[in-house]
């Protein structure tokens, strides 16, 4: 080990100060709480801005023209009824016609805003327990918004607080597609898993990212990211101790309906597997453009899969090459992105999976601007297309002008990441370490001397901020 080496493993040592300044936890923890004022305010008055946006469709569930006209729509009010809520059933052990095709945390969530529905409610008619059902899962929702921001904040380190704050409470996204669906929860546990890592606790990190894997799928496959870094940095004990809260925690929660109900949880995994292609995904352009082969759904998922693959091989690349170890939102970033855009579906409010890891990653306001803007093209394109559809032509956009705004999302998405490996393999662009700070949501990783890293595949660059470490 180097002096320098030497230098940042005391710098990042229990309780120590990290390079640049940034004592771990401590500081972060102590400037979130002077800032959460602004930034719960911030994300309450947005959050109420996106319920005002979805009212409209609150009691219009099932008028579905109306609710693409408006470009309201919302899964939250019809599936109350589709779904058996409306008719006291509990998702996964009693018998649906159309089960709930969420994991298990999200069906759990459901089954509970709608108990107190009928627990509060007992004598009103079904279309106002609806009605209530959508507003309790809103108020929900964004206090789940206000946990992810504010852990957002925090995993940005002291220095960038305030901005990450006001980026991922102020995005458009956030507005236009926080009660979309229920994605928020998946969102937050992320988040706060993202904070614990911040924060030198690894076990809570990973309890926090099971329950996320829980609720949603995606979260999956932030655990490559971090597998990459603490092979980087011989972090061998943190990683261990977040698989096992992982693991444990999505066992706690899954084991028991597996027991119980075994059809019902497995009907996330089968609807996903033989779900065709969905409106949003890159596929559904070649569909469109006579690609016949996306029509097989078994090839569709293999080449999906392969191709999501292939870009995680690559990221390991990029993160055991790089000149200086990568921060970890970059790379959590960059594998979220490659999952989107390699999937069958992408659906709108998936922008909210990419909110806080693109402020983490890229804290810079024009690219961050340029991406909402796609997101935003792309929020309306779909509605307004469908409403084309829905109306046989007669109103609505058609396929040339919603491939327009597919397209924008796509690119914009392809272009931040583009931005994000330069950050990489150029720190000195890195507006986080411009600041002479290493990660400060890297945890155990923050300022930790390099262990391991693949050298002869690129060369040391000198001058762009840092030295190599």
């Amino acid at each position: 080990m180097s002096s320098s080496d030497a230098d940042l493993a005391v710098g990042a040592g229990a309780g120590g100060e990290a390079p640049g300044g940034r004592r771990q936890g401590g500081t972060a923890w102590l400037r979130a709480a002077e800032l959460s004022p602004m930034i719960i305010s911030t994300t309450i008055v947005v959050s109420a801005l996106g319920y005002l946006q979805k009212v409209p469709c609150r009691s219009i569930g099932f008028d579905y023209a109306r609710t693409v006209q408006r470009a309201c729509y919302t899964d939250i009010y019809p599936l109350y009824f589709v779904r058996g809520l409306a008719d006291g059933k509990v998702p996964y052990l009693d018998k649906i016609q159309e089960p709930v095709e969420y994991p298990v945390l999200t069906g759990w969530f459901m089954q509970a805003i709608s108990a107190i529905v009928r627990w509060t409610l007992p004598n009103a008619a079904v279309q106002a327990r609806g009605m209530a059902f959508f507003d309790l899962t809103a108020v929900a929702l964004g206090l789940l918004a206000v946990l992810a921001v504010l852990a957002t904040a925090y995993a940005a380190g002291a220095r960038r607080a305030l901005r990450a704050g006001l980026m991922c409470g102020l995005a458009p996204g956030l507005l236009l597609a926080a009660y979309i669906n229920w994605d928020l929860l998946a969102v937050a546990l992320s988040a706060l898993a993202i904070a614990a890592w911040a924060g030198r606790r690894p076990a809570t990190a990973g309890v926090l990212l099971g329950l996320a894997i829980s609720a949603k799928f995606y979260p999956l496959i932030f655990l490559w990211p971090f597998v990459l870094l603490c092979v980087r940095a011989g972090r061998w004990r943190a990683l261990g101790r977040l698989g096992a809260g992982t693991a444990g925690a999505w066992l706690v929660v899954n084991v028991p309906v597996m027991l119980l109900a075994w059809d019902g949880w497995l009907r996330f995994y089968s609807f996903s597997k033989d779900r065709s292609v969905d409106w949003g995904s890159i596929f559904f352009l070649a569909a469109r453009h006579g690609q016949s082969w996306v029509d097989d759904v078994s090839t569709l998922n293999k080449v999906g899969e392969l191709s999501f693959a292939v870009i995680a091989l690559a990221l390991g690349v990029v993160a055991l090459t790089a000149p200086r170890r990568p921060r970890l939102p970059q790379l959590l970033f960059l594998v979220a992105a490659a999952f989107m855009v390699t999937n069958k579906v992408w659906s709108p409010q998936y922008v909210l999976w990419l909110l806080p890891l693109v402020v983490l990653a890229r804290p810079r306001l024009p690219a961050f601007l340029v991406w909402q803007a796609g997101e935003i093209a792309y929020f309306f394109g779909i509605w307004w297309y469908l409403l084309n559809v829905q109306t046989n032509g007669a109103d609505g956009i058609g396929d040339d002008t919603y491939f327009a705004t597919m397209l924008a999302r796509f690119l914009s998405v392809l272009a931040m990441a583009a931005l994000v490996v330069i950050d990489i393999y150029r720190p000195g662009h890195d507006l986080v370490r411009q600041d002479d700070i290493d990660d400060p949501a890297g945890g155990v990783l923050d300022g930790a001397p390099d262990r391991f890293r693949l050298t002869g595949l690129t060369r040391p660059i000198t001058g762009a901020g840092h030295a190599p470490a």
